[in-house]
């Protein structure tokens, strides 16, 4: 998407900054939560996402706060109060040349977007409204906003808020450090604290009865910051109004299942369903997260520090994915994604990766997945992107997981698997079934009936030679080298002695060696 021009508008002496995007005969202004940055938050591939949606059908005009973002900041002990707030949308829609506009109106935003449309009918044709409420005790008590406040005060800038604002992307480490800069750049903590306790004053319930614009309310129905029951209020409060609750948890109207958001706002607006998307297709993702150091000789490999390790796995990732037919992406630098057209191809590249790892003494753990993509946004994003890497941070190295959906997509490759039972995920109803991926070829499934000491006196000389070998940390490649095997050959040792232990991983087999060889 282009570069979008931030631009200013005056409502009284302070200056809203706005961006217009999109060229729809229809107007939309999305009327923002806390914290907001226009200039910060198209780093957000879930945010670009749900802008590239909205202007298929409208011409969007976005703008930041008054106090927040890049609009001029407020004065702490002169708080703005709705009406100055309000003054600010009609501000912003003079500028944009808008005179009739829908209202998407986000959680803090919301409040503002009904309040505006009670006071201002005549500018206003519809109003969409995400995790909203009425009054702000319907967020929080008095003695849970006072906590809210004297949190903001201790941590604002840190991210702190995301465990409350968005629980489903707290462990990503990567994304809390955005998060952080964003509340950083959205207001300073005094700012945030005045901002908080604003926020904690909102009422418009006298205003409702007054709407008659038609509305849609949209609300995750476990939304973390907001319960459901704002938004099933305003459905009895509101003339005609409609309520659909969506899966979920996380508060921002960008984050989650975005696509559904705009189908919703799309067919509500228009009266039409979205059209395909012809930049959606179906792919297989990967996602491989270093998580520290192998054992074995690699692990230890004198003069040759952790980073370098992982700059020279770096290095031979593109050949990996070439011979694979992935395409990947390098996010930060503990973790891969990347995308496949077939199932059996992303198993076979998770599985080099995982051996290219070893040879360097790095530890892997991979989750596989197969879901729709946008191929047209960079970087690699999405749902199933997300629970990919949610599936391989359940995994311990050098694992390889995948969801069931993805393994029945490898029929006929000779990949053998082990149920590995479920795994919860934020926003979906029904746990996510998971499978092992074992590490040979050629395996027959494990049965677990079998509970009998395995026993390496059946395993030939030339085996135990090679578990040895494996038990030191060393891929199949550098086995074939020091004992004059070809690749293929060990490859078969190697099942056969999977095959004779009834072990599902080489992982299992080097550990019971280890373990035999000590007694």
């Amino acid at each position: 998407m282009r570069k979008v021009e931030t631009r200013y508008a005056s409502s009284g002496e302070t200056r809203i900054a706005y961006q217009v995007v999109g060229q729809g005969a229809l107007d939309l202004v999305l009327v923002p939560g806390f914290p907001s940055n226009l200039e910060i938050l198209w780093e957000d591939p879930g945010y670009s996402r749900l802008v590239k949606r909205l202007i298929a059908f409208c011409r969007l005009i976005l703008f930041d706060k008054r106090g927040t973002g890049v609009s001029d900041g407020v004065d702490p002990r002169a708080l703005p109060d709705l009406q100055a707030r309000m003054d600010d949308i009609r501000a912003v829609m003079d500028a944009a040349g808008c005179g009739r506009a829908a209202l998407l109106g986000a959680s803090d935003g919301a409040a503002q977007s009904m309040l505006f449309a009670a006071t201002y009918p005549n500018r206003v044709r519809a109003l969409v409204l995400h995790g909203g409420y009425a009054s702000h005790d319907q967020v929080m008590d008095a003695r849970r906003l006072r906590a809210h406040v004297e949190a903001a005060e201790a941590s604002w800038g840190t991210g702190a808020a995301l465990s409350h604002l968005a629980p489903g992307r707290a462990d990503d480490r990567s994304f809390a450090e955005w998060w952080a800069r964003l509340e950083r750049l959205s207001a300073s903590p005094t700012a945030a604290v005045a901002l908080a306790r604003m926020n904690g004053a909102i009422d418009v319930r006298h205003a409702l009865p007054s709407i008659n614009a038609p509305t849609l309310l949209l609300h995750r129905a476990e939304d973390a910051y907001v319960g459901a029951d704002g938004s099933r209020q305003l459905a009895r409060a509101i003339k005609d109004a409609r309520l659909v609750e969506l899966p979920g948890r996380d508060h921002p109207v960008w984050m989650g299942d975005v696509d559904r958001v705009a189908d919703l706002v799309e067919e509500f607006l228009t009266g039409e369903r979205p059209v395909a998307d012809s930049d959606r297709v179906l792919a297989v993702l990967l996602v491989a997260r270093i998580v520290g150091t192998s054992s074995g000789p690699a692990a230890t490999m004198a003069g040759r520090h952790l980073h370098e390790r992982i700059e020279l796995f770096r290095e031979a990732i593109p050949r990996v994915m070439a011979r694979h037919g992935g395409h990947a992406r390098w996010p930060g630098a503990d973790r891969i994604y990347a995308r496949f057209n077939g199932a059996a191809r992303a198993a076979g590249c998770a599985i080099a990766l995982r051996e290219t790892a070893a040879s360097l003494g790095l530890a892997i753990a991979q989750g596989i997945h197969v879901g729709e993509i946008d191929t047209s946004l960079e970087p690699l994003s999405g749902n199933a992107l997300d629970l990919a890497d949610r599936i391989a941070a359940s995994t311990r190295p050098p694992d390889i997981l995948l969801s069931r959906l993805a393994s029945d997509l490898v029929s006929g490759s000779g990949l053998q698997f082990v149920d590995r039972g479920t795994l919860a995920v934020d926003g979906i109803h029904e746990p996510l079934p998971i499978v092992g991926l074992a590490s040979e070829r050629h395996l027959e499934p494990v049965t677990r009936s079998k509970a009998r000491p395995a026993d390496l006196g059946v395993l030939s000389p030339r085996e135990r030679e090679v578990l040895a070998l494996v038990a030191d940390g060393l891929s199949n490649p550098h086995i074939a080298v020091q004992l004059g095997l070809s690749e293929h050959t060990v490859k078969r040792h190697v099942a056969n002695i999977l095959l004779k232990l009834e072990l599902p991983t080489r992982a299992a087999a080097a550990g019971l060696a280890a373990r035999q060889s000590a007694q």
